[in-house]
């Protein structure tokens, strides 16, 4: 089995409309339902799960002019494993995380081994 990591993808100004149009109620009607969906999608991988990741917070980038901050849209992870790329790919379709919250997308990439 390969491994991969998945990012959890987000802009703040994309589908954020939607989830600002919602009444403080409905929002959090739909965080009930979106955390027990994500629970069971978790659940239901939890063979092909190695790391169950998190939320990520925010990002500092060091580079030869030092330390500063950076904007990006990853929120989260998880580290799987799956046979090939596309069937880890597949686990993601219809996730919680751009199916019922306003997340863009989930990005999949294999961890390939450290060359030599």
């Amino acid at each position: 089995m390969k491994k991969f990591l998945a990012i959890y993808r987000g802009e703040p100004q994309k589908g954020n409309e939607e989830w600002n149009n919602l009444s403080e109620a409905e929002q959090e009607s739909r965080i009930q339902k979106g955390m027990q969906a994500w629970g069971q999608w978790m659940e239901d991988h939890s063979s092909h799960i190695v790391y169950p990741g998190g939320p990520l917070g925010k990002t500092l980038q060091a580079d030869k002019k030092g330390v500063s901050a950076k904007v990006n849209h990853d929120c989260g992870f998880v580290i799987i494993e799956a046979a090939n790329h596309e069937e880890a790919a597949k686990m993601f379709l219809n996730h919680p995380h751009f199916s019922i919250f306003p997340g863009e997308n989930v990005e999949i990439m294999e961890c390939m081994p450290m060359p030599g």
